[in-house]
């Protein structure tokens, strides 16, 4: 008799639960050491809490009185809503980590869960660079103490391309197409968008060609027009960073991801083993303010089930 579990969901066995337990471990051991006192909030959330900018839930459901609940699709939303709640009057810099499960809503059939265990840290209060080169070492260090030796960071800013548009006079009814065709790296897609906008040669060419822009930190000297600004908060955070973390990094002036609360540096993990990121984050400064305290803030979340699989890969590698 088969008894099937939802769609996108797993059952995880003994052995690799020892490895992903003993995984989470390692990366929370870093985040406490880093001053990261660790949360947990429930998995269902009041839908009306959610803004419109947060991942899609995978699940709705009623309460008894009626209410919709989901399960939470990430960390980020509900420690916002702490921090608008219960730490309304607490100094900052707040800094929060946690080792939790989340929901999201995809395509199963391609592959992808509804269901993974992310680990994860958020900081809240310091501004632009200082706060994202913090971040950005407490990665690395993560992923250091997680074993992995390949990985890299691909990093950018969730206001280059926008500010592109605003350049070219873009409206604002034609940009979500071309910021999606950016999210899932189409760039035949984001070519056929471009060229329905009936803009300028000069301008499709530059729609088309910075996002496509990758390396190091040379290209941050590049001229891109309206994005300049982008630009240099990424050299300036180049700056903030050890010789260590810095020589991790690849800067890709198209990077986006799906999620819509993000303003400024953005950033990826990838490894040679995997071909998919691992785990990701940014800065998302005004999405505090819907929770009733304005402070900016970045934090990353790490998908634990994906760097086991990632350090599965480089063990068989190395042993060749």
């Amino acid at each position: 008799m088969i008894h099937p579990i939802p769609s996108g969901t797993r059952d995880v066995l003994p052995d690799e639960m020892r490895e992903l337990r003993a995984i989470g471990e390692r990366v929370r051991t870093v985040f406490d050491a880093a001053g990261y006192g660790e949360v947990y909030t429930p998995a269902l959330e009041y839908e009306s809490t959610l803004v419109p900018s947060a991942p899609p839930p995978a699940y709705r459901l009623f309460d008894d009185q009626g209410e919709v609940l989901v399960l939470r699709s990430d960390m980020t939303v509900p420690i916002a809503r702490i921090v608008g709640t219960r730490y309304l009057d607490a100094d900052p810099p707040l800094r929060f980590c946690y080792l939790a499960h989340a929901y999201r809503g995809v395509r199963p059939q391609r592959g992808q869960s509804r269901e993974f265990l992310q680990a994860g840290v958020e900081l809240i209060g310091p501004p632009g660079a200082v706060g994202t080169a913090e971040a950005l070492t407490v990665l690395c260090a993560a992923l250091d103490a997680a074993g992995l030796a390949e990985y890299r960071i691909g990093i950018g800013d969730a206001s280059i391309y926008p500010a592109l548009l605003d350049g070219f006079g873009v409206p604002s009814e034609a940009r979500a197409p071309l910021l999606q065709e950016l999210v899932t790296r189409d760039f035949v897609g984001l070519q056929r968008e471009v060229d329905a906008l009936g803009i300028s040669q000069e301008a499709a060419s530059a729609l088309l060609r910075i996002p496509q822009i990758r390396g190091g930190r040379e290209i941050l000297d590049g001229e891109v027009g309206a994005a300049g600004k982008a630009l240099e908060g990424l050299r300036d955070l180049y700056d903030h960073l050890s010789p260590d973390v810095a020589g991790r990094l690849i800067f890709d002036l198209g990077l986006l991801r799906s999620l819509g609360y993000y303003t400024g540096a953005l950033f990826e993990v990838y490894d040679p083993m995997l071909g998919v990121p691992i785990g990701g984050g940014g800065r998302y400064d005004d999405l505090l303010a819907h929770y009733g305290r304005s402070l900016p803030a970045v934090g990353f979340a790490l998908n634990i089930e994906r760097l086991h699989i990632a350090l599965m890969g480089e063990e068989r590698g190395g042993q060749r």
